[in-house]
């Protein structure tokens, strides 16, 4: 085994982004050790025995990141980045293997600070079953990022005779979201300090294939998978119902919701229903497989808050309507933009 150098610097210069010691130090020191990866080659060999089934399928996903800000309640972006691509494979019904992440790192940037990140990628890149093996450091000028971007590329196997796209849900098919809504966009306005609101509001971020993975084996039909991040599951709704060629139809009623987002939507004027989540999925099951379904969820962690929320219906292709609490319809259309930018 190599000797990794004991980075002693401080903070980020451009010197660490120059190619020389100073770089691989840094590399060395704070990304190699933590996710236990080869510097000295420029690409990662893989191999897997999922590879070797006949039908598997490999599906390939990328992302960036550049959330503010970097540490929230309930994560950072390291973790939100690991949970964002797995999760953006696990919708697909892929089982995640490996990762890659590159980063763009502002000068000044504090080594304390990308230990934390780096750390709490490799946890939650342990927890969910994938390995980061491969990645790109690069360091910019004061002024020309904020404090770190990063983009992670995710690559997982599909097993044989597993097909969930969003193109096969069916009128009657049941809506059903893995937990409450909003937390994520709320908890990243509030940890922006702009607003005087005081809560203990925190992040869902987290990993979602333990959750796909249940629910495929109580509800082998289960059509399709969409994770709720920009734009929330209004965004989410409307384009599985453009995809399928249906209209959705959900109950205002069964939305899992905190008192608090309630509270802080109301005086902001923001709709919950496209706040982003990190670690909630909507997903539209057979209708005979909905109560398998939702038990499945409900026995993990991160699905404990699931509920049926609505059913696929009939209609106008790719619209979205909501039952409401006063027993009206109102449509539920795509925003033309973000009600937060940078939430992700």
């Amino acid at each position: 085994m190599s000797t990794r150098t004991r980075l002693r610097d401080s903070h980020v210069t451009l010197a660490h982004g120059g190619g020389g010691k100073a770089m691989r130090d840094l590399i060395e020191d704070v990304f190699a050790t933590a996710f236990n990866t080869d510097t000295t080659e420029d690409q990662a060999r893989l191999t897997d025995a999922a590879l070797a089934d006949p039908g598997a399928r490999l599906a390939f996903t990328t992302d960036s990141y550049v959330v503010h800000p970097v540490e929230f309640p309930g994560g950072d972006i390291g973790k939100l980045a690991v949970c964002g691509t797995v999760n953006d494979l696990v919708v697909g019904a892929a089982r995640p293997l490996w990762l890659s992440a590159s980063f763009i790192i502002e000068e000044g940037c504090e080594i304390a600070l990308l230990r934390r990140v780096v750390a709490s990628m490799r946890t939650e890149a342990d927890k969910a079953g994938v390995r980061i093996v491969t990645g790109d450091t690069k360091v910019v000028e004061r002024g020309s990022a904020d404090t770190v971007f990063i983009t992670t590329s995710g690559i997982g196997v599909i097993p044989p005779g597993r097909h969930m796209a969003a193109k096969t849900i069916r009128p009657g098919d049941v809506a059903i979201v893995s937990g409450v809504l909003g937390d994520h966009g709320a908890a990243i306005l509030i940890a922006r300090g702009d607003m005087a609101l005081s809560t203990d509001i925190r992040s869902d971020c987290a990993s979602l294939g333990h959750l796909i993975e249940a629910v495929l084996a109580a509800a082998p039909d289960t059509r399709a998978a969409r994770d709720a991040t920009r734009g929330g599951l209004a965004s989410a709704l409307n384009e599985m119902a453009a995809t399928a060629r249906c209209s959705i139809e959900i109950d205002e009623s069964a939305l899992p919701l905190r008192t608090e987002v309630k509270g802080m939507c109301e005086i902001l004027g923001f709709d919950p229903l496209y706040l982003a989540n990190e670690g909630t999925l909507v997903l539209f099951v057979p209708p005979d497989q909905a109560d398998a379904a939702l038990a499945a969820m409900q026995s993990q962690e991160t699905g404990r808050n699931a509920t049926i929320i609505g059913r696929a219906i009939s209609g106008t292709s790719g619209r979205v309507v909501i039952q409401t609490i006063f027993g009206g319809m109102r449509i539920v259309d795509m925003l033309v933009g973000e009600q937060l930018p940078r939430i992700c």
